[in-house]
């Protein structure tokens, strides 16, 4: 089980890491569009649709890494109040009632990009870009974060020295 969870932070990092380049790869984007802009006297005509992406592969591909590391705003109010067994049945709960909404999300994105790529849909600017992309980058990213809330469900579980269970 601990490989598991090590596997699924490890994946949880790479989508971490390609969020960290899309936030690149946008900030790049649009100092060319500002150059071609100032310069030349002309544009990408695509920046805004291209940064649009680029958020939220960013988003969706950091949200299980951020999770894991217990970045995620909670209610500590509550939680703060609660110790031993029955902090570990709400942090089970939380980790459930997040499995079933990212389920959810996840079952709702997968029918938009399997109707996306049935279809060959394309975004309606100049770029024309295969909607099935940018959704599916999103539904990576929740799959990722599914894969992450089973990984915390394990943690309350199992015992691990060296990992500090973030609560949720």
């Amino acid at each position: 089980m601990k490989f598991l969870v090590k596997f699924i932070d490890s994946l949880s990092k790479l989508g971490a890491a390609i969020a960290a380049l899309s936030l690149v790869g946008m900030v790049s984007f649009i100092l060319l569009e500002i150059v071609l802009r100032t310069v030349f006297d002309s544009s990408t005509f695509i920046m805004d649709e291209m940064v649009g992406y680029g958020v939220a592969a960013a988003t969706f591909l950091a949200l299980p890494y951020a999770l894991a590391q217990g970045s995620i705003i909670r209610v500590e109010l509550f939680l703060g109040h609660v110790t031993g067994k029955n902090r570990k049945l709400l942090e089970v709960f939380s980790c459930l009632v997040g499995l079933g909404v990212t389920w959810l999300l996840i079952s709702f994105i997968w029918v938009r990009v399997a109707r996306a790529w049935a279809r060959h849909s394309v975004s309606s600017s100049i770029a024309e870009v295969p909607m099935w992309i940018p959704q599916g980058i999103i539904l990576v990213g929740l799959c990722l974060l599914f894969l992450q809330f089973i990984a915390l469900l394990i943690r309350q579980f199992i015992d691990d020295q060296n990992h500090e269970t973030p609560a949720l």
